[in-house]
């Protein structure tokens, strides 16, 4: 069996660029016998982080939602892709919260030196998929400094990413000459990696 895939969308617009970006490189993996399975942060329910200090002492998060779960596949999954346009420089609101909550599992493996995940960290990967309304010079800068760190803290390397300036309209994406191709590539080399 190949390894595990974890696609996380996080725009909160069903079916646009972003989301079809990620389709294709979930696709790319299967096709390599990844098993790939996506979560999409709109539809669950999780709360910004409350900075209340009482992951501290445990690292576990007391606010009691959708996170939890999120938590123990973070911990587990071979693979990662998260997938996020940029609005207003950074990622989406739903992305970043997700984000936020982990600083749990930060708690975990800095203040009480456990770790987050049972695999190696050669092991785990992450790619970064995201799409941007305009072409200003440094659009992507500010998530993929979030991004990066929130992947190396969960212990995962760094795959790189898919980064696409002046995709707005809903079906943009399918205009760019080699973007959906690069995607299903990208998801075939993760699960090769």
């Amino acid at each position: 069996m190949g390894v595990t895939v974890l696609g996380i969308a996080g725009s909160p617009r069903r079916k646009g660029n972003t989301d079809a970006l990620l389709e294709r490189v979930m696709a790319g993996a299967a096709s390599r016998g990844a098993e790939t399975r996506t979560v999409v942060l709109s539809d669950l329910k999780i709360a910004p982080c409350r900075h209340c200090d009482g992951c501290m002492g445990t690292g576990l998060c007391v606010i009691e939602d959708d996170m939890q779960k999120l938590h123990i596949d973070l911990q587990q999954v071979e693979r990662l892709v998260v997938a996020s346009p940029v609005f207003f420089m950074g990622p989406t609101a739903q992305t970043k919260a997700m984000i936020d909550r982990c600083q749990a599992l930060w708690a975990l493996k800095y203040l009480l030196k456990k770790p987050i995940s049972l695999l190696p960290k050669e092991k785990r990967r992450g790619l970064f998929v995201t799409v941007g309304g305009t072409k200003l010079k440094d659009l992507f800068q500010p998530s993929l400094v979030i991004v990066k760190t929130w992947l190396h803290i969960l212990d995962f390397g760094y795959a790189g990413e898919l980064a696409y300036p002046g995709i707005d309209e809903a079906g943009a994406i399918t205009q760019h000459p080699s973007a959906i191709q690069d995607a299903f590539v990208a998801g075939q080399k993760l699960a090769e990696e």
